[in-house]
């Protein structure tokens, strides 16, 4: 198990600039009253339904399978220009970036990733505009620099043209030593720095959150362009992670612009994702919908937070700067972890790990074939951590003794980043996630909001004792 944050690809917050991005493009008549916001504002029964196609010839959607790297870092192929390469999956950033051969760093030397051929592209444009991306938390943060191009992406069966992207010389991302040529963030446009320089570039004098809602087609993230294009069927996308180290299982999967096949709307519980007003670091509303809030996340309230079943209690960790949020969390393919309230990550390495009871300092060791449930109540539902996702091998090789080191602390919620919560890869791998947009000019007409479904099988213990002894029996 790599150490703790190595792959975890969380947009850094910048708050000045983030309070100035609006949304889409299309100027609908609906406004929503006031303008405070919780997450009940919305209920399930105001969520329009999902629905298919009466054109399908001209409506598309689909799916490709993930790539993936000893459980904690995932891939999708996507052709940008001539180059077909494996990009990190992140929804925990929003901007698409890939290097290049002039890309000479330490970790763009190890990469074997293909990279981005600008010179065998027929349809690249170029600029002069440079935009600097930041990722990870405070002990974990990165960067990638380049400049911003425009070129055909195709992903998944699906191609747009004039697709704003970065093409990075200078990175030190670790998804390009595990891997990948860059990162496809699927997050909201109100994240997406590139679409910030873009936008910049073409019109200085009259920048505004005005100028970017009408350009938001032209400059906007991947999926949000797909969807105000009117390529895709629905405006969403849901992710599987596979399992492929403990216990070989489940199938990596990005479906886009639709539910993945097999899976009905009645099997999924909806949750609204959180909006942020501008004093929680969220966007200015644009001139034409003043009262609107948008979305900043993919984050949702949490309920509660139980182990082996027993309710954990609230966080006493101190909010950094601002009044304490409600418990959420953020669904963030990005992070290998599933990150906490430090207090909180202390009470759980106490209940399953004696050595780590025994003195804080010590590693949270446990026995390999121990079962733990950590779960989320989410939307009145349990939505657990299978007990095989939960820990890892303390030393490569013994199959005995593990390490509960999928579960770290992580900062305190601050203004732009309320969340207490990363949900990543070990809850992706248990659930299946639906990411939906909804309108992303005016939330109020069709709120955004995440589906979960549940994946863990109820025999998850047997099944992680079954592969340790296993394990131990091959001498593993």
């Amino acid at each position: 198990m790599p150490a703790a944050g190595l792959w975890a690809l969380v947009l850094a917050t910048l708050p000045t600039l983030v309070t100035s991005l609006p949304l889409t493009h299309r100027r609908l008549k609906s406004k929503r009253d006031g303008s405070s916001f919780s997450f009940t504002d919305y209920a399930p029964s105001s969520w329009k339904p999902l629905s298919r196609s009466q054109d399908p010839g001209t409506i598309a959607s689909g799916s490709v399978d993930l790539g993936n790297r000893d459980d904690v870092f995932y891939t999708v192929s996507v052709t940008i220009g001539s180059t077909t390469t494996p990009l990190n999956i992140d929804t925990g950033s929003s901007d698409l970036w890939i290097i290049t051969a002039d890309c000479h760093t330490t970790e763009c030397a190890l990469s074997n990733a293909p990279r981005y051929n600008q010179l065998e592209s027929g349809s690249l444009q170029p600029s002069a505009t440079a935009v600097d991306l930041k990722y990870g938390e405070s002990s974990t943060g990165s960067y990638a620099r380049g400049l911003v191009m425009r070129d055909t992406v195709s992903i998944a069966g699906l191609t747009i043209q004039d697709q704003v992207l970065a093409a990075v010389d200078d990175t030190d991302n670790y998804a390009i030593t595990n891997g990948a040529a860059g990162v496809l963030g699927l997050g909201f446009p109100a994240q997406s720095f590139v679409q910030v320089a873009a936008s910049k570039s073409q019109d200085h004098a009259t920048f505004s959150s005005d100028t970017i809602i009408s350009q938001m087609d032209k400059f906007g993230p991947l999926i949000p362009r797909l969807t105000l294009l009117g390529v895709i069927e629905e405006p969403l996308f849901a992710i599987t992670l596979q399992r492929d180290t403990i216990d070989v299982s489940g199938k990596g999967e990005l479906t886009i612009g639709r539910l993945p096949d097999g899976v009905d709307e009645s099997s999924i519980t909806w949750v609204p994702v959180r909006r942020y007003a501008p004093a929680d670091g969220g966007l200015s509303p644009p001139s034409f919908a003043p009262d609107e809030i948008y979305p900043t996340r993919w984050e949702v309230e949490i309920d509660a937070v139980y182990l082996d079943g027993e309710r954990l209690p609230e966080s006493t960790q101190q909010a950094d700067g601002i009044p304490k949020p409600s418990l959420s969390g953020l669904i963030d393919t990005g992070n290998s972890l599933i990150r906490g309230p430090s207090g909180i990550v202390n009470t759980i390495h106490n209940s399953v790990s004696p050595k780590f009871a025994a003195g804080s300092s010590a590693r949270p060791l446990l026995p390999c074939s121990a079962a733990h449930t950590l779960a989320f109540q989410i939307g009145g539902k349990m939505f657990p951590v299978d007990p095989r996702d939960f820990v890892a091998q303390a030393t490569p090789g013994d199959v005995s003794e593990c390490i509960a080191d999928t579960v770290v602390g992580t900062d305190a919620p601050s203004t732009g980043a309320l969340y207490s919560w990363n949900l990543g890869d070990p809850f992706l791998k248990s659930n299946l996630v639906v990411f939906y947009y909804g309108n992303l000019t005016h939330p109020s007409v069709d709120p955004p909001r995440i589906g979960f479904m549940l994946l863990v099988p109820p025999d998850a213990d047997e099944r992680l004792r079954g592969a340790v002894e296993r394990a131990q029996n091959a001498g593993a």
